[in-house]
């Protein structure tokens, strides 16, 4: 759904030379992915742009929610929920840790306190706090992951085979043997500088070399990584993300 950090890119008022490429591998929406089987779809994060999201790539039903964290990127659409609230017919379940789900209440009061809201929908959302545990949403096998974000812990999530982890600075050892015969791992790889809550990407490839999936997309990305120019020092196993890409699995 999207690739992109905080920004986006192009980024706001950057005349760099990814940030005018005209090459569409390097617009970068903000990050989320779609995850579906036999009939059922979730969503991991409601980023900032959801509504653009969902009308490119067709999005006309929602069943559950994902959420790694509440920083704005990836909470910040959660308004456009109620759409589906609205044509779907049905309120939809969100899942998040502690952490996230005491941020989204204190930061949308009006989806989740009991102030009136005047004029317009409310978003119908049933939160629910992960527990250490693998859940099923329809056919689909979901385990929530600990990862280390700066001074947070937060969600990543593994599909059956498949890992979504995003934002990370860290990934704990007991989330490491979570991480055991991945045949997909989906890791963040913000730019090429250090930085106090991302792998770097170094820091990424380093993370994948451990970690021994059978294909890893670098995703999260900012306005330093030119595809084309990234891409031809990865290794074999390693490409970058781009928005609407699908794998099939």
């Amino acid at each position: 759904m999207g690739t992109g950090t905080s920004t986006g890119v192009p980024s706001l008022c950057c005349t760099c030379e990814v940030c005018q490429s005209e090459d569409m591998r390097n617009k970068r929406l903000r990050s989320s992915i779609l995850v579906r089987k036999n009939g059922h779809t979730i969503l991991v994060d409601t980023s900032t742009d959801l509504r653009q999201q969902c009308l490119r790539y067709d999005i006309k039903n929602i069943d559950t929610v994902l959420y790694t964290h509440h920083h704005a990127d990836h909470v910040h659409g959660i308004d456009e929920l109620r759409s589906f609230n609205f044509f779907n017919k049905t309120a939809i379940p969100c899942y998040g840790n502690q952490n996230t789900l005491d941020n989204l209440r204190k930061n949308f009061g009006y989806i989740f306190g009991k102030a009136e809201q005047i004029g317009g929908g409310i978003p119908q959302i049933i939160p629910h706090t992960l527990e250490d545990k693998t859940y099923q949403f329809g056919d689909i096998s979901v385990t929530p992951l600990d990862i280390q974000h700066g001074n947070l812990i937060i969600n990543g999530f593994r599909f059956h085979d498949c890992a979504y982890i995003t934002d990370c600075s860290g990934i704990p050892n007991h989330t490491m043997e979570k991480l055991k015969g991945l045949k997909l791992l989906v890791l963040n790889a913000l730019g090429f500088k250090d930085h106090a809550t991302h792998f770097n990407l170094s820091q990424a490839l380093e993370a994948a070399e451990i970690i021994k999936a059978e294909r890893t997309i670098l995703t999260h990305i900012n306005h330093q990584f030119d595809f084309e120019k990234v891409s031809k020092d990865l290794p074999d196993d390693v490409e970058l993300a781009i928005d609407g890409m699908r794998i099939k699995f």
